[in-house]
């Protein structure tokens, strides 16, 4: 079963590479993007800002909401 989950992986690569020559760009560009989503998220959680912002930026990113005690 690991021989034919490493081939699926493989060929998922190959597909991947040949639609996005430059994976490493790929990653790096994904790993800034959830970087900043948790920069995003840790922020609607700080109740040192303005709960109504807060709220509307999670929605508006279909974030979870901040916590009700965090009020």
């Amino acid at each position: 079963m690991a021989d034919r989950s490493a081939g699926y992986v493989a060929e998922l690569a190959a597909e991947l590479y040949q639609q996005y020559p430059d994976l490493l760009t790929a990653e790096k560009d994904l790993a800034i993007l959830r970087a900043r989503f948790a920069i995003v998220a840790t922020w609607i959680q700080n109740i040192a800002y303005d709960d109504t912002a807060r709220r509307a930026l999670a929605q508006a990113l279909q974030l979870p909401e901040p916590a009700p005690g965090s009020r």
